[in-house]
């Protein structure tokens, strides 16, 4: 949907400066706290001004309805979001740059030291990175003798349903960061969570590899939208 077909005439209302102070973001929140306010009021403090057609509320309504919900407006990119009036580049990175931030966030609250012990583990790890991704990467996580994640790389990233992984490439970068063993991650952008024939054959031949270097993979996981699919739960390492 262009701005052009965008339909601003049923959000004409007064500024935020006609209201009562109950009624603007800012005092609210200084006055009742963050919890108080609903998602439209938060996202308009983030976003600051509307436009002539549209105070900055009704500007963060018509964005959130427009993606249909919240959860989906997380899930755009910078140029998605300018189709709503009033959201020009800035203010389209502002909130990409936010809805990535709570990402990490989530991800940072596991701690420095996060040990991979099990699917639900790297699943609450590597879901905030990838459940919202319109194209598929594919991740390889490094192990140490404890478990514990010492980092992880992307190795590529592909289309809306498939990704090129080369073997060798992920066993050099096990070399490199020290592994003593691997997580495999992808995600399946349409939200599919079952595993295709590609992804078990390509699977098998990291393991094969991996298994003859001394670095053995624990698993492999699959990200699609809030769920997963473990290959080691369902018998497949």
């Amino acid at each position: 949907m262009s701005e052009e077909q965008f339909d601003a005439d049923q959000f004409l209302s007064r500024s935020v400066k006609e209201m009562s102070p109950d009624e603007q973001p800012r005092e609210k929140l200084t006055r009742y706290g963050a919890g108080s306010l609903a998602d439209a009021e938060l996202l308009a403090i983030l976003l600051r001004t509307g436009s002539r057609r549209m105070n900055v509320i009704q500007t963060s309504h018509a964005l959130i309805d427009h993606f249909g919900g919240l959860r989906n407006l997380s899930k755009q990119n910078w140029q998605s979001v300018k189709v709503i009036p009033g959201i020009a580049k800035v203010k389209a990175i502002t909130l990409e740059a936010m809805f990535e931030l709570s990402r990490r966030i989530q991800i940072a609250s596991m701690g420095e030291r996060v040990s991979i012990t099990s699917p639900n583990d790297a699943a609450a790890y590597f879901s905030p990175l990838l459940r919202d991704l319109h194209n598929e990467q594919f991740i390889v996580g490094f192990l140490n003798n404890s478990k514990q994640l010492v980092g992880y790389r992307q190795i590529s990233s592909g289309g809306s349903t498939a990704t090129i992984v080369e073997p060798a490439e992920v066993m050099r970068q096990a070399v490199l960061n020290n592994a003593n063993s691997l997580l495999l991650v992808h995600n399946h952008p349409s939200g599919t969570a079952k595993e295709s024939a590609a992804d078990v054959k390509l699977t098998k031949r990291i393991s094969g590899v991996a298994k003859e270097m001394g670095i053995p993979v624990d698993d492999h996981i699959i990200i699609a939208g809030d769920s997963f699919v473990s290959f080691r739960n369902k018998g497949l390492l």
